[in-house]
C-alpha cells in the first residue's frame, strides 16, 4: 500500500527577497526559482500572509468557528514569529496546498541547488500526519459543548 499522506514544501527566503516574493511573485529578480515553480505548476504563499488572512477571515465571519484563531493571532502579533513567518513560503502545486510525496520530492530536488545560493536559505517538508505537526497549546484551547477543540493537523 502506498503512502497516503500528503506533503507540503516550504522555502525560506533571505530578507532581501521577502518583499519581492510577497508583492511581486513573478518578478525576474527571483530568477531560477520562478522557472522551477513554473515547471511544477507551483506557486508560493507567504506563511505570515496566510496566517493574517485566516485571522482576518475569522474576524469577519466570527471567531467561534475558527479553532486556530487565538493561536494564529498571537503568532502574527509576536515580532520574532512574524519575522520567521515572513521568510517562510508554502509551495502550492496545481493550486493544492498539499500534494503527493512524488510531487513534493521532485519539486524539492529541483529547488535544492538554490539553497545557499542567495535565493533560498532552506527548505522544509511537512506532511499531514497530525503527530508530526504542532498541536494547539493548551492556553489556546477552548472548551466547547462537545469538548476540547483539537488541531486536526492544520
Amino acid at each position: 500500500m502506498g503512502d497516503s499522506r500528503q506533503y507540503q514544501l516550504r522555502i525560506y527566503l533571505p530578507d532581501e527577497l521577502v518583499e519581492i516574493a510577497r508583492c511581486s511573485p513573478s518578478d525576474r529578480t527571483l530568477g531560477r526559482l520562478l522557472d522551477i515553480l513554473k515547471k511544477h505548476s507551483a506557486t508560493m504563499k507567504c506563511q505570515f500572509d496566510a496566517f493574517a488572512e485566516y485571522v482576518a477571515e475569522a474576524e469577519r465571519k466570527g471567531t467561534a468557528q475558527y479553532a486556530l484563531y487565538e493561536w494564529t493571532k498571537a503568532t502574527i502579533e509576536d515580532p520574532a514569529k512574524k519575522k520567521k513567518h515572513l521568510q517562510s513560503f508554502s509551495l502550492h502545486v496545481k493550486a493544492r496546498e498539499v500534494y503527493s510525496r512524488k510531487e513534493a520530492d521532485a519539486l524539492e530536488a529541483d529547488l535544492q541547488p538554490l539553497v545557499g545560493d542567495g535565493v533560498i536559505t532552506r527548505i522544509s517538508k511537512h506532511d499531514t500526519n497530525p503527530e508530526h505537526n504542532p498541536q494547539i497549546p493548551d492556553r489556546y484551547r477552548k472548551q466547547r459543548a462537545g469538548g476540547d477543540v483539537r488541531n486536526k493537523g492544520n
